[in-house]
């Protein structure tokens, strides 16, 4: 269900926004959505969410549907899932509930694993209501006096906590190797380019692409947990490294905006930032704005040059496609293409190179045979112009740019 609050400000259209919520529902396995429909609510009722009438109606849709779990789109208090649950004798979840479920059936790594766990505890913290009688007094203080003694509910919120701070500690080591491997990467002279768009823009076919690697590929919600990188030979000779991110979705969840993290801030490192938008989804201007919000929460740099890749242009209609085509030639910023077939791949390819082609210097210096380490990666970098043996070390003829030189001295 998707309700449509009239006294809401909202972008979407409830139809859209029903379409996501069902493709939601279809990305868990195991589910068969029966219905789908939009409940348009004058206002908001506390305790129940919808009105009493309502609230029968679907209950007795439900019975005779026989319908085991309900799945609303939108935010629904504890209280209101509590009283809902009971009144219909189903399992209810939210938006967010749902699309943690989604996230723990797709993590993979030992690293995605922990941080959906995380994700859940800190959600399940909130959800901690007076739904059964055990939820009274459970134990009491020292003594024949004794305190009030602890609800069940404090006891469960402790329990959490404390394995909060164990999944974090867990984390913690995680995002620790993983800033290790960023700050290796630092030391390699190629650039770094990263994708990010709306879950199901097509950015691991995008990905694949250009790699020839073979990350998931399906045609469904967060295919993708964990960024994978690989190596790419540009058709001029240039090396760079693609990154492939999580999918971002609206109102993604803050427990998994903080949970993820480690993972998202990739793209902080990122010198080139490749927007993958869906261009046939009628949505893709409100799925372009949802990602340009992410990306300004992460703290992106504005300097950091992006770039808009028009994807899945073979699903576009006929009528469409030269308008589109069009108004992605008057833009700069803005490449048109198709993944799947392929068109328009060379012309991408060309603009990351053109976008690393910075202005290069030429320097002449020695380096003596200690400075081993710098030797190598100046070939590495393939900078040298020429290189003369000294009785000391070396003669460098180097031609590079201002970023190359950079890296060099962090060395």
């Amino acid at each position: 269900m998707h309700p449509d609050m009239k006294s809401a400000k909202t972008r979407r259209l409830p139809e859209h926004g029903l379409a996501e919520a069902v493709s939601l529902a279809a990305a868990l396995p195991a589910i068969d959505v029966i219905g789908a429909e939009v409940v348009r609510l004058p206002r908001i009722h506390p305790g129940m969410l919808f009105g009493s009438g309502k609230v029968e109606e679907l209950k007795t849709r439900f019975h005779a549907d026989e319908i085991d779990l309900v799945l609303v789109d939108s935010i629904v208090s504890p209280i209101q899932q509590r009283n809902l649950e009971k009144e219909w004798g189903v399992k209810l979840l939210d938006r967010t509930g749902l699309i943690l479920e989604i996230f723990a059936d797709r993590a993979r790594t030992r690293e995605g694993v922990l941080q959906v766990e995380l994700a859940a505890l800190s959600y399940q913290r909130t959800r901690l209501v007076r739904a059964w009688t055990h939820l009274e007094r459970q134990r009491g203080g020292f003594g024949f006096v004794g305190g009030p003694g602890e609800t069940q509910i404090e006891s469960d919120r402790r329990a959490i906590d404390d394995q909060v701070i164990r999944l974090k500690r867990q984390l913690e080591r995680v995002v620790k190797t993983r800033e290790l491997h960023r700050a290796s990467r630092r030391k390699v002279p190629f650039p770094l380019v990263a994708l990010v768009g709306y879950t199901n823009a097509g950015k691991s076919t995008l990905f694949n692409r250009m790699t020839g690697a073979e990350v998931l590929v399906k045609d469904m919600l967060f295919a993708t947990l964990d960024p994978t990188m690989r190596a790419i030979e540009l058709p001029t000779g240039r090396k760079i490294i693609a990154s492939d991110t999580v999918g971002f979705i609206s109102d993604l969840p803050t427990q998994l905006v903080a949970s993820f993290r480690a993972t998202l801030e990739e793209v902080l490192e990122a010198d080139l930032i490749l927007h993958v938008r869906d261009i046939s989804n009628p949505e893709t201007a409100e799925q372009a704005a949802d990602v340009n919000d992410i990306l300004a929460s992460l703290g992106v740099r504005k300097n950091v040059p992006l770039v808009e890749v028009w994807n899945k242009l073979d699903l576009v209609d006929a009528s469409q496609r030269d308008s589109l085509l069009a108004q992605a030639a008057n833009r700069e910023d803005v490449l048109a293409l198709s993944a799947v077939t392929g068109e328009g791949m060379a012309a991408l390819l060309d603009h990351i190179s053109s976008a690393f082609e910075e202005e290069k210097s030429e320097r002449v210096f020695d380096l003596v045979f200690a400075e081993g380490k710098r030797h190598a990666w100046l070939h590495g970098a393939g900078v040298v112009l020429q290189e003369t043996q000294t009785e000391t070390g070396w003669q460098m003829q180097v031609l590079w740019t201002a970023r190359q030189e950079k890296r060099y001295r962090d060395l």
